[in-house]
């Protein structure tokens, strides 16, 4: 048989085609003993909640499976079925359960992290401390400085009287944790604001 361009293609898309599907049907080992495990009336996580969550500490945005029983967060896992990480963790993915329970050094048992933020802290201009305040109050806050900032600094047009509608009091960061779509509606916001000073986290 005498192997072409297009022969060659088709029975490569053939390929990965065949292997998709067989990934897809079926699950590999280690799945199905994770299955098994977890149907175990003695398993440790048996009759856990699961909740997917992405990683905090860098750019990657890896996911996990937080698994919370009675009110508690028992464990934390990479997310196998995210294609950034692939169920894997770095040291640091890890041990994220931390930012909510640590060990107590003195006793030895487990107990929330007492440096963990619950609420939402305001400092008022002036002030030497922190207040607790609602979220109401935060957000109601965050837009009007907001608003404040675009009237004080948009400029219309230049010196030659063409319109450009540009705020100069604001920059704009983009997440690199954020997917396509959220980075395109923060895009946007921003531009609708006129903003023009925008940046990206993975080019600092």
């Amino acid at each position: 048989m005498k192997l072409t361009r297009r022969s060659f293609v088709a029975a490569a898309g053939a390929s990965i085609a065949a292997t998709a599907l067989a990934g897809a049907v079926a699950p590999n080992e280690a799945e199905a003993r994770m299955r098994s495990e977890k149907s175990n009336p003695d398993f440790r996580l048996a009759g856990a909640t699961e909740t997917t969550t992405i990683c905090p500490y860098c750019s990657v945005g890896c996911s996990s499976i937080c698994s919370v029983a009675n009110g508690e967060l028992i464990n934390i896992e990479g997310n196998p079925d995210c294609p950034l990480n692939w169920g894997g963790t770095c040291s640091k993915g890890a041990a994220i359960s931390s930012i909510r329970n640590i060990v107590d050094p003195a006793s030895g048992a487990l107990i929330q992290n007492p440096a963990r933020l619950t609420d939402v802290l305001y400092r008022a201009p002036g002030s030497d401390h922190w207040q607790t305040v609602s979220w109401d109050f935060a957000w109601e806050k965050i837009g009007k400085k907001m608003r404040d900032v675009r009237e004080e600094t948009l400029v219309l047009t230049d010196e030659d009287g063409n319109p450009v509608n540009r705020a100069s009091g604001f920059v704009w960061l983009g997440g690199a944790a954020l997917d396509n779509e959220e980075c395109y509606v923060s895009w946007k916001l921003g531009r609708a604001l006129g903003v023009y000073n925008m940046e990206h986290q993975a080019r600092i």
